[in-house]
């Protein structure tokens, strides 16, 4: 979309009054310049690809003898990643399969661990309030879960994934989450394989906080290993992979033209370049297809709130920044010649792509979702600003003043304005204003987005603005590990948030509610145990070469 801008635009950068880092270089050199060949889908594929497809779906429309089967091709079709294109019949058989729970018909005998807790997890994933006391029989008179469950691994794994839908006040799934861990652990090590993986992906990071997209390329294999897998699912599975795969590589690729269009390395190379790590983030947000349009905004939005945000903490005096943050405040094309050419380019590019998604939005009648995400965008710069006025002045805030900064300088908000954007038609202006008014699920996503970041990254060896660990520290007088503890209790308290948000009625459209819950995996993704986006960890790149570059094989 953007032209090719000339090279050299930064000044020498003299490092007086500049915070400036020394930032690890991008990990993927050129690899995504170069469009990827073709897909080989002839008509015969076509064909093929849409007979398995109406399958599928017969499959979840079928009347079958026990629920439990109906439950166990759901779970499936939804880890293999193409739940997307049965939405209405997923959620007609969940509504059929709940009015049976309720009133105890057609209810297996025999039901196990197992079943129970994998139609526990899909209602509860769905909006359902089932109760979680339907875990009671598995417990012994001593209210205890039973020794018996322990030879159990696959019902155990299950009531694992099933405890992280929990709500507040539910000590029931507490212990379970902590009796599931425990023997898990132990079991990871004596089953066979493709349970062991199983587990250890579950361990690492359990189904409510993996990206769809991740759980699709690990759960194919897996599924395939047991060889008890239903084969025309199976093989829709690997050809929707392969056909959605690739469009996400031809995406990626255009936008890194865009970007070395901007000539990063030489206009901007102060700041972390992380393009495709952006498009990694924005990949979680939603990966269907029909969000497209939507994805290559956000990531483009994202990558230059990237540069912004380094430019107010690693590179722009105080007086540049103040003068930025007002041209920023009035959204106008022309820059104050004050500033350096570097933030000049950056300032108009930014303007450039929200005009662009913007003349498309008017023509759909819907130019309001551009300015809204103007406004919201103009809130981050301030939050910036804010916070290099802290680091000016050696101001170390209390941890609530902080928070209520931080809220808006993780991006959280304004990136769930941005994703709404490019969606469909059932995202009204009163889901934009919702958003606005600071929701509980979203105010969730910005506690474990800022607590999880500032855990990991809060040592820096150069003068940063403080984080929440240093605020809590200095604060209350405590050491570095109870302040870990305190945070990862808020964490784990906005996830119990994020689940109650899901409960039917839900407020907005759950698609609306998806981007938000989405945006949170990115995090514990790219934020658990590392910062692996700045640091370009280890989680980063294996999930770029998984969803990005190694093809799957059909």
């Amino acid at each position: 979309m953007s032209s090719k801008m000339p090279a050299n635009l930064v000044p020498s950068m003299s490092k007086e009054n500049r915070h400036l880092a020394d930032f690890v270089p991008s990990f993927w050199g050129d690899i995504f310049l170069s469009t990827p060949p073709g897909m080989d889908m002839d008509a015969r594929t076509q064909q093929e690809y849409e007979e398995l497809k109406q399958k599928v779906r017969r499959m979840l429309v079928a009347n079958m003898d026990k629920p439990s089967q109906k439950l166990h091709i759901i779970d499936a079709v939804k880890r293999l990643g193409v739940a997307y294109h049965f939405e209405k019949e997923i959620e007609d058989a969940l509504e059929v399969i709940y009015d049976h729970y309720c009133n105890h018909i057609q209810i297996d005998d025999d039901e196990d661990l197992y079943t129970t807790a994998v139609r526990f997890r899909l209602l509860r994933e769905h909006g359902f309030n089932v109760q979680c006391e339907t875990f009671n029989k598995f417990k012994n008179e001593k209210g205890k879960f039973k020794e018996s469950l322990i030879s159990d691994v696959k019902g155990m794994l299950e009531l694992y994934e099933a405890a992280h839908f929990q709500l507040h006040e539910e000590n029931l799934l507490e212990e379970a989450l902590s009796f599931t861990t425990f023997h898990l652990k132990l079991a990871e090590t004596t089953v066979d394989y493709p349970l062991s993986t199983q587990i250890a992906n579950a361990l690492k990071r359990p189904l409510r906080k993996s990206l769809p997209r991740l759980v699709a390329w690990s759960y194919i294999s897996i599924y395939e290993g047991y060889g008890t897998q239903d084969k025309n699912l199976m093989k829709f599975a690997k050809l929707d992979f392969k056909m959605v795969q690739h469009l996400h590589m031809k995406e990626i690729s255009e936008i890194y033209r865009w970007w070395k269009g901007l000539d990063v390395e030489t206009n901007f190379p102060f700041i972390r370049d992380r393009l495709v790590e952006c498009y990694l983030w924005i990949l979680g947000v939603y990966f269907e297809p029909h969000y497209s349009v939507a994805r290559t905004f956000m990531t483009k939005v994202i990558s230059l709130t990237s540069i912004v945000d380094d430019t107010y903490d690693a590179y722009a005096t105080y007086e540049e920044l103040e003068i930025f943050t007002k041209a920023i405040q009035r959204w106008d094309i022309n820059c104050p010649d004050q500033l350096p050419d570097c933030m000049k380019l950056c300032y108009s590019e930014l303007l450039k792509v929200f005009k662009d998604m913007e003349d498309l939005m008017s023509e759909q009648g819907k130019s309001y979702r551009v300015q809204l995400a103007k406004e919201a965008m103009k809130q981050v710069c301030q939050a910036y600003f804010v916070e290099a006025k802290w680091l000016h002045e050696h101001y170390m805030p209390t941890v609530e003043e902080y928070l209520s900064v931080a809220f808006v300088s993780t991006c959280y908000p304004m990136l769930t304005i941005v994703s709404f954007v490019g969606m469909e038609d059932s995202i009204t202006k009163e889901t934009f204003t919702w958003a606005f008014n600071t929701p509980k699920i979203l105010r969730a996503s910005t506690i474990i987005c800022r607590l999880m970041d500032d855990v990991v990254s809060h040592q820096q060896e150069r003068e940063h603005v403080p984080s929440a660990m240093e605020c809590y520290m200095k604060q209350y007088g405590v050491s570095a590990q109870e302040a870990y503890d305190e945070f990862y209790k808020r964490i784990n308290n906005a996830w119990k948030d994020m689940n109650e948000a899901f409960l039917k009625p839900t407020v907005v459209p759950t698609s609306a509610l998806n981007r938000i819950l989405n945006l949170t995996r990115v995090i514990d993704l790219l934020y658990k145990d590392e910062d692996a986006y700045t640091r370009v960890g280890d989680s980063a790149k294996t999930s770029i070469t998984a969803l990005l570059i190694d093809p799957i094989s059909i």
